[in-house]
């Protein structure tokens, strides 16, 4: 069990065929206890719930700092310590440039990167206490190559911000024994995509992909809880591809 007796705390965790959910299933498999922090109304509770009668879910709006705090607060309250910040909250939107307004960029960059920021604020100080503790924050493959399949350029944006700031945290935080990585998925099976991608489209794709298929929330879920566990106890600022080979660079 690579997270025995690990305190594990994963943002926008709740959908259920989500990467965030299907971390929180292998975290917990892996001996961890996790609380999965979401919008009301994706009702995290019933999430955690389905993982087992040690888990919680918590209502947290990760663009708002004061609700990251009390969030954090409550778990240590209950738990006593945090091993374990995965940095998954996100949303994306298919615009093309000229089309992004105030309004969408705010939107998309106040979940993937405020967020990223609020959260690992309000973790950080457990952290520095405990003299420990692994950061996953979770990027995109569009941060990297200009452009995903369906987000906009606001939302590259927003996810080559999340590389930089996990970066420029594993460097401040390295001397207090925290680690900080981040993981690059390619195109993943989940709601958010779910029949958005006409056939056509979809047959390109796979011809661009080495390993020849789309990946699944497990996938991306494998290469985090490595990330979180002592395997890669000598990793930081450490940007893992999981992309079947869709940039290989």
């Amino acid at each position: 069990m690579l997270l025995k007796d690990k305190v594990a705390v994963i943002t926008g965790g709740a959908g259920l065929n989500g990467l965030g959910f299907a971390t929180a299933r292998m975290m917990a498999a892996n001996g961890a206890r996790v609380f999965i922090l979401d919008l009301a109304v994706a009702k995290p509770e019933v999430a955690a719930a389905q993982l087992g009668p040690q888990h919680v879910g918590l209502v947290a709006n990760v663009t708002d700092k004061a609700s990251c705090e009390a969030a954090v607060a409550q778990i240590k309250q209950l738990a006593g310590r945090i091993d374990i910040l995965v940095n998954n909250a996100g949303i994306t939107q298919p615009r093309k440039t000229l089309d992004i307004t105030g309004d969408d960029y705010d939107a998309v960059l106040d979940v993937s990167l405020r967020g990223t920021m609020y959260a690992s604020q309000a973790v950080l100080p457990l952290m520095i206490a405990q003299n420990g503790g692994s950061i996953v924050c979770i990027s995109s493959v569009s941060a990297q190559r200009g452009g995903g399949i369906l987000g906009g350029p606001h939302y590259s944006a927003a996810k080559a911000g999340v590389l930089g700031l996990a970066r420029a945290m594993a460097r401040e935080y390295g001397g207090n024994n925290i680690r900080v990585n981040c993981v690059t998925p390619g195109l993943i099976a989940t709601d958010i995509n779910k029949g958005k991608i006409p056939d056509d489209k979809r047959q390109a794709i796979l011809d661009g992909i080495p390993l020849g298929r789309i990946g699944e929330p497990a996938d991306v879920a494998g290469c985090v809880v490595f990330l979180a566990s002592d395997l890669s106890k000598y990793c930081t600022g450490v940007t893992l591809d999981v992309n079947g080979g869709m940039l290989i660079h």
